[in-house]
């Protein structure tokens, strides 16, 4: 594999907009990002991915953008970009903006322009088609519930929307469309971001002419993705966006891609992909239910092993994932994947560690370093996220009690992630001296950065070691570069696997239950090199782990 830039980084999400707020307006902003830089730097971090910062009406939490070339004034402006820009080069740290180019938002004035002449030059920006038979150009749902058509006045017009209403989507059979698109995020590389993370990318090619599908709900219309699943030819899309942006910088791109078809992924990851890397996706959509969140199946720890094995299994050979085990659009990892009543400090370095030492660019989300939980929301009228309340009529449709659609919801909202960040006990975590936009989660006294920076043994300091050990220049080319092969698959919620270097073979375990497990080595170890209990118990040729133990052993 050619060596990039990119490989041993480490990347760090941030949501401005609950990070951390320096002008007491509850809001998140870039004077509080630049403020936490040398914070950043300790901890690790190589990368930064800033979710949306332009302006934007807040449908959808920035993912509306009304302006592509500037800066929302609830963030700040376009010089505090600038100089967070230029503080984090002082820093060896690189900055990634999210790229929304499925959709802009309907206050953008490409789609108004679009609104007083349908039929013009603006109208075929998007996908404005004619009503048939007095209802939509076809029965596809959008991803936050209802048509993904929008009339237009009284007009016989609908414009597609596969999110929000305000969200129309962009026309990317328009060549003039993509040029616009091209020269805006060239115009971003030469201010010196280092790349973008890539939204909801998959989204850019439809099957055209729209038509309907099978209804999958009694509301008569079809999941999107029924539409997506029909397209071909997204990846010259991609190919020409790349050939044209990307790859003239040697900008670094992760894309947003939960759908790609067998045997596609070289084409995305590969030495000739079209973007730098992908998320892995396979634990956050498995047990997903097409009829909502309330009727999810819940990832055990033997789903979630095979899942990431999967993974890696798939990549092999061909290019580097992009590994999470949550961000802003999913709930937080250790309420998710660590089954209910078990989540602990140990619990929660033990996925930690699974997770991060597994081939491919680990993104660590904000606040996930200090093991923050899912959030007890007491009411719907608390949530802020589109999806959530969608999902929440949803439940109720289908015969749940409000207290049920509540406690469904509860488990999967996006908000869960979107609370501020807990930096201190200190009224709102620290976060503002304001009214925080959003909750902040109760148990900020005890679960807070001050706090866990001065305990050696929290989960905070277990981040910097883990995220130490990868970049040591002893181990870093093995866990970088090395082979991964799984272990341990016949037992019972074990999660284990081999990185194995030109001259190392390093073990990873984990026991994901409260329970013991006696573990036979298949050789014997040399050296632990990071570990989640004071002592390792073993007698050489075994190991006894305790309760959700993690060891990493060289053997």
């Amino acid at each position: 594999m050619k060596k990039q830039w990119w490989h041993d980084k480490v990347a760090y999400q941030i949501y401005p907009k609950s990070f951390y707020d320096t002008n007491g307006d509850g809001i998140g902003d870039l004077r509080g990002v630049i403020s936490k830089l040398d914070y950043l730097k300790d901890l690790g971090i190589d990368i930064i991915w800033l979710s949306p910062i332009y302006p934007s009406p807040f449908a959808d939490q920035g993912y509306d953008i009304s302006d592509y070339y500037n800066i929302d004034p609830r963030f700040g402006t376009m010089h505090d970009l600038e100089e967070l820009i230029a503080e984090a080069k002082k820093r060896n740290i690189s900055i990634l903006l999210d790229l929304v180019v499925n959709h802009c938002s309907d206050e953008h004035e490409w789609f108004q322009k679009a609104l007083k002449n349908p039929t013009g030059e603006y109208g075929r920006y998007f996908y404005i088609r004619e009503g048939k038979d007095g209802k939509e150009p076809s029965n596809i749902r959008s991803y936050f519930g209802g048509s993904a058509w929008e009339q237009i006045g009284d007009t016989n017009l609908y414009y597609l929307h596969l999110f929000h209403k305000k969200q129309p989507d962009l026309n990317w059979e328009n060549p003039v469309v993509r040029k616009e698109i091209y020269d805006m995020i060239n115009w971003w590389l030469e201010k010196g971001i280092a790349g973008f993370r890539i939204d909801a990318i998959m989204n850019i090619k439809k099957a055209l002419p729209f038509h309907d599908y099978e209804a999958d709900r009694e509301d008569g219309l079809a999941d999107c993705r029924a539409m997506l699943n029909e397209n071909d030819g997204v990846m010259e899309f991609l190919k020409e966006m790349r050939d044209s942006t990307f790859r003239r910088y040697h900008a670094f791109t992760v894309g947003e891609v939960f759908n790609e078809k067998k045997g596609d992924l070289s084409e995305f990851i590969g030495e000739d992909g079209c973007f730098s890397s992908i998320f892995d996706f396979s634990q956050t959509v498995f047990g997903a239910s097409e009829k909502g969140w309330y009727d999810n199946q819940p990832v055990t720890p033997d789903d979630y092993r095979q899942c990431c094995f999967n993974s890696q299994k798939r990549a092999e050979g061909i290019g580097f994932l992009s590994n999470i085990i949550e961000n802003h659009d999913e709930p937080r990892g250790v309420s998710r994947y660590i089954p209910e009543g078990e989540c602990s400090d140990e619990a929660k370095k033990m996925l930690a560690t699974l997770y991060f030492l597994l081939q491919g660019i680990p993104f660590i989300y904000q606040g996930q370093e200090i093991g923050m939980e899912n959030v007890p929301f007491d009411s719907i009228d608390q949530y802020d996220d589109v999806s959530t309340l969608e999902e929440y009529r949803v439940a109720q449709l289908n015969g749940l009690t409000n207290e049920q659609a509540l406690e469904a919801v509860r488990r999967y909202s996006r908000d869960n992630a979107r609370v501020p960040f807990q930096w201190d006990s200190s009224e709102n975590a620290g976060f503002t001296k304001g009214t925080p936009w959003l909750l902040v989660s109760p148990d900020y006294p005890a679960n807070n950065l001050k706090r866990q920076f001065t305990d050696p043994d929290s989960v905070f300091h277990y981040y910097k070691k883990l995220i130490a050990l990868r970049k040591s220049e002893e181990y870093k080319d093995t866990f970088i570069y090395g082979q991964f092969i799984p272990a341990y698959t016949d037992e019972e919620r074990v999660m284990a696997y081999y990185r194995i270097g030109e001259d190392q073979r390093i073990l990873i375990i984990g026991n994901f239950k409260m329970a013991e497990q006696e573990i036979k080595l298949e050789q014997p170890y040399r050296k632990v090199l990071l570990h989640n209990y004071e002592t390792v118990s073993g007698n050489g040729t075994s190991l006894l782990l305790k309760g959700y133990e993690v060891v990493v052993l060289e053997l």
